[in-house]
């Protein structure tokens, strides 16, 4: 984090962007800690873009598009891997890349039960989030249709992460630790509670 906090200030969209690829392929880096730092960062002190410092509203527009844009590249990464490489392959090999059987079965489940919008749905929840792409490329999914599903969600997403880091931000800079606690707690509980109902039963067989 103190990595990441000295970094945005240089490497500013296109390191969320990067960062946000990698949350959305096979690495264990979550977007609750990507997307509202910058954010943050963005609405008070501006973040670089083409030598311009970018800050308030077209900041976090920019940022939006920046963690969607990221989250697509490492979506489309996963899709053409399964698409070309199939089932056998990606159970194989994937634990190679913390990606285990029984996680590509439950992402299946997901896929069979909500179909198209899934992808959409998956955007918002944790677990599912990455591992979506493998079953749509399985089943040869049509690609600009789950593009345009993985942008849209991803957009939604780091919209809500981004108004959470500025929220969050601001309450901080007031003293408001009391305040802050119960978004944070109110958030994690939401989100919980989504991945509970939606995902947990789905990935692991229950009904």
């Amino acid at each position: 984090m103190d990595w990441y906090a000295a970094t945005l200030q240089h490497g500013g969209f296109p390191l969320v962007a990067l960062l946000m690829a990698i949350e959305s392929s096979v690495a264990p880096l979550p977007s609750e800690v990507i997307i509202p730092p910058a954010a943050h960062l963005a609405w008070t002190s501006g973040l670089p873009l083409l030598g311009a410092q970018l800050t308030g509203w077209p900041a976090l527009v920019a940022l939006v598009l920046a963690g969607a844009a990221g989250s697509w590249g490492g979506a489309t990464v996963m899709y053409w891997v399964a698409r070309w490489a199939g089932r056998p392959l990606v159970l194989r090999y994937g634990r190679c890349f913390f990606i285990k059987p029984e996680q590509v079965a439950g992402a299946e489940r997901w896929a069979a039960r909500y179909g198209a919008f899934g992808i959409f749905a998956s955007r918002l929840l944790p677990v599912v989030r990455h591992l979506i792409g493998i079953p749509a490329g399985i089943v040869r999914m049509n690609y600009w249709k789950f593009s345009l599903y993985t942008l849209a969600g991803a957009a939604l997403w780091c919209a809500v992460l981004a108004g959470l880091g500025v929220t969050v931000g601001a309450d901080i800079g007031r003293g408001e630790i009391h305040k802050v606690t119960a978004i944070l707690v109110a958030f994690l509980v939401g989100v919980g509670a989504l991945y509970y109902l939606f995902v947990h039963r789905h990935m692991t067989g229950r009904r």
